[in-house]
């Protein structure tokens, strides 16, 4: 039996539970059937699965399956086979999660939970980023082949909402449901007004003690909320400084990024970065109250005064690779190893930078890179201890208008 028949059979058996069994809006409960007939369906088919052939199966047997199929789908998309297996119940979900990998070990992005951990220490990953001019919309994509442009693997999207005073960047994991109110909303980047500084947002707290920042309102920002009630935080873990070009002198961006969840040691060798273990379910009846409306005195500005600098101590700060002007061609040049075609002010190289004192082989280690190869495509490459979602969201900041920057 092949490992497709056995995944729809298993999908037959017990995953049409949630499928079959009743109708659910994520985060906004039950639709069209009422709680007591939905839990005497589901202990029916809980039922009927407990006397299937799968749950008689031998864990050592069942955890040596899922391991070669995890060893066999190294990459996408054969590599979704790994996660329908994680999909099909409990057991074999709980064995899935423990032999898939970090990404900073296996270099994988597997599940959505992997989109939030660092990347790969000694690999890049590689992604594109496809804009959409009239909808304001931007994807990002795994790379699936060495070349430039390929169909890719979707990963993120976000959408840009204009507003008086700011420019948010909503990141979502659904490509159609760009929404804060959604759940698969996971982050946002927002902007001041000259478009110089640059905070990213993350919907859950990165890592133990992080603290949550206050919203100017949790007013609706998707049609489909029901309730003013948000269900998901705004945790800072980054935050982006273009210098200023007051003069009007023609020369490339510079541009400095604090991690405030990755600290500064994190970049040498056998060093560990902070990283999420899973994305909980937004539930709105777990999340306390918040007032609908704030007055003004209440508000918290999101970029506090004072350079960067001085508040980046004992956190990862990344500033951009400074380009060589070359004779030759006129124009100020770095070696993207083939990945960036197109000049553009956008394209920018991310290092370490060294902490007061000489800087050492780390950091001349390229963290992120983003660079034009056409009208409205972009790659992006990455890797530890740079996320997926982090990376999105410093490009992102790359496609904003910067009043006094340019």
């Amino acid at each position: 039996m092949s490992l497709r028949s056995i995944i729809q059979d298993m999908k037959g058996e017990f995953g049409s539970i949630s499928r079959k069994g009743f109708e659910v809006k994520l985060g906004y409960g039950f639709r069209s059937r009422s709680h007591r007939v939905v839990q005497e369906d589901l202990g029916l088919r809980v039922n009927a699965f407990k006397q299937s052939c799968w749950a008689n199966m031998p864990p050592e047997l069942l955890r040596d399956v899922l391991m070669r199929i995890e060893e066999a789908d190294s990459m996408w998309p054969s590599r979704k086979n790994v996660v329908a297996c994680g999909g099909v119940c409990r057991n074999w979900r709980e064995i899935t999660k423990e032999i898939v990998n970090t990404p900073e070990v296996s270099g994988k992005l597997t599940f959505p939970i992997s989109l939030k951990q660092p990347g790969p220490r000694d690999s890049v990953v590689q992604c594109f980023i496809m804009r959409n001019r009239g909808t304001q919309t931007y994807h990002l994509y795994l790379s699936l082949t060495q070349a430039l442009s390929d169909n890719g693997k979707f990963l993120l999207a976000a959408r840009k909402f204009r507003r008086p005073t700011c420019t948010d960047y909503i990141i979502s994991l659904d490509a159609d449901d760009m929404s804060k109110g959604s759940g698969t909303y996971i982050g946002k980047l927002r902007s001041n007004f000259l478009g110089t500084k640059f905070t990213v947002y993350d919907a859950q707290p990165p890592h133990s003690g992080a603290r949550i920042t206050k919203s100017r309102s949790t007013r609706l920002v998707g049609l489909k909320q029901v309730s003013p009630r948000v269900p998901a935080g705004n945790y800072p873990v980054a935050h982006i400084s273009y210098e200023l070009n007051v003069l009007g002198s023609r020369g490339p961006r510079r541009m400095q990024c604090v991690m405030d969840a990755a600290p500064g040691y994190t970049v040498g060798p056998g060093d560990m970065a902070p990283a999420q273990t899973e994305l909980p379910v937004s539930n709105l009846d777990s999340v306390p109250s918040f007032p609908f409306f704030r007055s003004k005195s209440a508000r918290t500005d999101s970029f506090r005064s004072g350079p960067l600098a001085t508040r980046n101590e004992g956190m990862l700060v990344l500033r951009n690779k400074a380009p060589r002007w070359h004779e030759q061609l006129q124009c100020w040049c770095l070696n993207f190893r083939g990945r960036v075609t197109v000049a553009s002010v956008k394209n920018f190289q991310l290092v370490a930078s060294p902490e007061g004192g000489p800087a050492g082989p780390e950091h001349e280690k390229v963290l992120l890179q983003f660079g034009k190869v056409g009208k409205d495509l972009f790659t992006m490459d990455f890797q530890y201890p740079i996320s997926a979602f982090q990376a999105f969201a410093i490009c992102l900041s790359s496609f904003d208008t910067k009043i006094a920057c340019e």
